[in-house]
């Protein structure tokens, strides 16, 4: 989507404003990047029917907004825009009447536009076994990498132990994680809202490997950075992380005869024991998907429920906000462990 020029200068101010607050309030950076692009969209609507100030955003100017959008031809790829998508640009919406009503005082009703059906996603979780080869593959350059050894195992424990997501990773602190206790606490999660996320021994040991034997060496002299996941520059970004990932899939798939494709893909086959997804099936089905750090997460919702772990505990560990986010591994575990 091209940017969208904006005449009005309290318009401007706006959009600058409110990516301002998302970001003081812990929200992910791509939803301090995104949502101000999903509001400009509302606003070089309003200005189009003759609209440049503030005051004049309300319930009748965004559903009218809404309307057309929803009513609007995919750019990119033909057909109209996603359920996803414009669920997406609700959410933003919807955070922008909150912004105006606590940062400008203005009296705004409810938006009440009923979300879309979210489109359907596929979501495969990675076995026990898999998960356990990619512990094993960040082993094997123990050697040769052994500071980045100890953060990929460090990232894995907090990505599939711990059930992060990407941003709440990148965003811990050296403080963030108390091992006296076993807990990590998570203080930029969805929504800004925090959580304390507790960890086991093995866990501990990976954390705690990385963080004393690791972390120093790939801190800069005299540097006083607090992030616990560090990169070359400082704290470490996601996409660095997921490049990481990928090299330790590649590294797993080189170990496996007849595989094709190793770079991005995980070769995934049906295992004959009852700790691990796809136990029932007699006959190997190979399954390629792309592996990014989200899949992690993914992989240990699933296997919590499917070892007995309440639903409401699993909604709980994950951070979600209601039960309904984390049904959707009910259906998955019912999937593929059934």
């Amino acid at each position: 989507m091209k940017k969208l020029p904006l005449k009005s200068a309290s318009f401007r101010y706006l959009e600058q404003s409110f990516g301002e607050w998302l970001d003081v309030l812990g929200y992910a950076p791509t939803t301090v990047k995104s949502f101000p692009v999903y509001v400009r969209e509302l606003l070089y609507y309003m200005e189009s029917k003759g609209k440049q100030q503030v005051s004049q955003i309300d319930i009748p100017i965004i559903k009218s907004h809404y309307r057309e959008l929803s009513q609007r031809a995919n750019q990119r790829q033909g057909g109209g825009l996603s359920n996803n998508y414009l669920n997406t640009h609700l959410n933003a919406l919807e955070r922008l009447l909150e912004y105006l009503r606590k940062q400008a005082r203005m009296e705004i009703p409810a938006l009440s536009i009923p979300h879309e059906t979210p489109n359907p996603k596929e979501v495969i979780p990675l076995s026990i076994a898999q998960v356990k080869a990619l512990y094993e593959a960040a082993g094997m350059e123990e050697d040769t990498r052994p500071v980045e050894a100890l953060r990929d195992k460090a990232f894995l424990a907090l990505y599939y132990d711990c059930g992060l997501r990407r941003s709440e990773g990148t965003a811990l602190n050296i403080g963030d994680i108390d091992f006296d206790n076993r807990l990590v606490a998570v203080r930029k999660g969805k929504g800004s809202k925090a959580r304390y996320v507790p960890f086991g021994k093995q866990t501990a040991r990976h954390l705690e490997n990385y963080c004393y034997e690791g972390r120093p060496r790939l801190l800069n002299p005299n540097s006083k950075e607090d992030a616990f996941l560090l990169g070359k520059r400082g704290r470490v970004c996601g996409n660095t992380l997921n490049r990481r990932l990928k090299a330790l899939v590649k590294l797993v798939n080189e170990q496996m005869p007849n595989n094709s494709n190793p770079n991005d893909k995980l070769l995934i086959t049906n295992h004959q024991s009852t700790n691990d997804p796809f136990p029932n099936d007699q006959s190997p089905i190979t399954i390629f998907q792309p592996v990014h750090l989200h899949v992690l997460r993914h992989s240990i919702a699933t296997h919590l429920l499917y070892q007995g772990m309440e639903i409401e505990k699993v909604s709980q560990f994950l951070g979600h906000d209601s039960l309904e986010s984390t049904q959707v591994y009910t259906h998955i575990m019912e999937k593929f462990y059934s």
